[in-house]
């Protein structure tokens, strides 16, 4: 009998793990490497939430924003910026959201997702966690409101700038890698549509973050050349 006190199981020794639905499949499945990848994301993101606001130590009140020097940060104080004003409005007036809002609600997203993906599609009617209503649709709304505030990209830029932008970009690059997993995986058994358009999107979402970032910031893109697949003017 399986003792609910341990963490282990040893059900894995032997290469395979088990997916929704009972079946146990070969630990690198592309089931598997595709939810892994995810997972992979999901904890970058949580790094990216624990850069925005970490506590302060008793006494101290100041605010270290991301891009402070190494001097300036070696007091004690720990990261606390002020992106998290959800009354704070851009330039065209709409409300900005807090990037912790928006990169809180992409974890449960992806922990839906990774759900869905772990059950083959012969199973999937069954999976107790449906995808959210107007998956793609809200995540495309979120990129347009801060592409309002970061201003056109017409370019590609080097990743880095602040940490936090650093970090958002590579949350980036491992997305795209989970959408090249999933649909490895959707020729082998199909992925929801809802699945493959919402990652694709997400990792432009992540792009434009790491943009709004440095634009909060006042902190300059290093552009590399123009996107020569886009009209310029």
């Amino acid at each position: 009998m399986l003792d609910m006190n341990r963490i282990y199981t040893r059900t894995g020794d032997g290469g395979t793990t088990g997916i929704h639905g009972g079946a146990r499949v070969p630990k690198d499945d592309p089931r598997i490497e595709a939810n892994g990848t995810l997972d992979e994301l999901n904890c970058q993101i949580g790094i990216v939430r624990s850069m925005l606001r970490c506590p302060v130590k008793p006494g101290m009140t100041e605010e270290v924003k991301p891009g402070m020097t190494e001097s300036e940060r070696s007091d004690g104080r720990y990261l606390s910026s002020e992106h998290f004003s959800a009354s704070e409005t851009n330039t065209g007036g709409a409300e900005r959201a807090s990037y912790d809002d928006i990169l809180h609600a992409i974890q449960k997203n992806l922990m839906t997702v990774m759900s869905q993906v772990a059950t083959p599609a012969a199973e999937r009617s069954k999976n107790p966690n449906p995808l959210p209503e107007n998956l793609v649709a809200n995540c495309e709304a979120t990129m347009d409101a801060l592409t309002a505030e970061a201003g056109p990209s017409r370019h590609f830029i080097l990743p880095g700038g602040t940490p936090l932008a650093a970090r958002l970009q590579l949350a980036r690059a491992v997305c795209r890698r989970a959408e090249r997993r999933l649909w490895t995986l959707h020729r082998q058994d199909p992925i929801p549509e809802a699945i493959l358009q919402y990652i694709n999107r997400l990792s432009d979402l992540l792009f434009v973050l790491a943009r709004c970032e440095l634009a909060r910031q006042d902190w300059p893109e290093e552009r590399w050349q123009a996107f020569s697949y886009k009209n310029q003017k």
